[in-house]
């Protein structure tokens, strides 16, 4: 027993070292209870600010995806599809009255004309019609006057006699405002391509001849003959074969292909334009050239 008790006896130095002891961890524990919430709060808050951070980012993202897909680019109204016309607010009957008039190989040239042949409503039609762009020749074909052509091509005071462009040589080709000698070229080649050529329209098609140039070549040239023109077998070539033609290329040689034995072939007109990729714009003249 005594010396169990022994164990208990302290000195006045061990009773303080033990009341110093006891009182620092009675602190630390007070100071841990006190202190865990401002710590937990804290790295609450240092990984609130970083997810925030994130979230307004992927939210900056989205709006900028929404704005971008809410954006109309300028586009030329005769080539409206379903799909771009229902995206532009235009109803089917609305659509359906423009590709019917395209059918017919006509082309609308303003926005009064559009709304004629459509049938949309005012309000629609200022939505959309700050965006229609239609082709430089379009719109420069009534503002351009003989004093103009005057000043920059003094040859327009020449009385010129319509020449036909199958039989246009390369000098008289270079005498047009604004077509040189590489251009020149570039149309006789094309020539050679197809044989000749069916309408002045397929200008518009060959990369590089200006507005300007084009309303030249159509004051000095019209198409008198087609002789020598190439027609192509539509429903015979390969693949391949239709891929040379001038306005194909491999895809829609493939379209075609698959329409065709899909359909017991291509028979005419209206078939052409029921072909996945066929370029509506040069439609009528595509199918000049082609044998059903």
């Amino acid at each position: 027993m005594k010396n169990l008790k022994s164990y208990f006896m302290f000195s006045n130095e061990h009773r303080s070292g033990i009341f110093l002891l006891f009182t620092i961890i009675i602190l630390v524990q007070l100071g841990y209870f006190f202190l865990k919430d401002s710590l937990v709060f804290t790295n609450n808050t240092s990984e609130d600010k970083a997810w925030l951070s994130i979230q307004n980012e992927i939210d900056s993202l989205k709006n900028l995806q929404t704005a971008k897909k809410d954006t109309i680019y300028p586009f030329n109204p005769n080539y409206i599809t379903d799909y771009k016309g229902y995206k532009l607010g235009m109803s089917i009957q609305e659509i359906d009255r423009l590709h019917a008039f395209r059918k017919k190989g006509k082309f609308v040239n303003s926005d009064e004309e559009f709304q004629q042949v459509t049938q949309v409503s005012n309000a629609l039609l200022a939505k959309i019609s700050p965006f229609f762009k239609f082709p430089d020749w379009v719109k420069n074909k009534n503002k351009i006057s003989s004093e103009k052509f005057s000043k920059i091509s003094p040859r327009e005071k020449e009385k010129l006699i319509q020449k036909d462009i199958n039989t246009a040589t390369r000098d008289e080709l270079i005498a047009v405002y604004g077509i040189g000698e590489k251009l020149a070229d570039k149309i006789l080649l094309e020539k050679e391509r197809l044989g000749c050529f069916v309408s002045m329209e397929q200008f518009q098609f060959i990369w590089g001849i200006s507005p300007d140039a084009i309303l030249d070549l159509e004051k000095r040239f019209i198409v008198k003959s087609q002789n020598g023109i190439k027609k192509i077998a539509v429903n015979e070539l390969s693949q391949k074969e239709l891929a040379k033609f001038p306005y194909f290329n491999y895809s829609l040689a493939k379209e075609i292909v698959i329409y065709r034995s899909m359909n017991n072939g291509i028979k005419n007109f209206d078939d052409l334009t029921k072909i996945k990729g066929m370029p509506n714009e040069k439609i009528k003249i595509i199918a000049l050239y082609l044998d059903f």
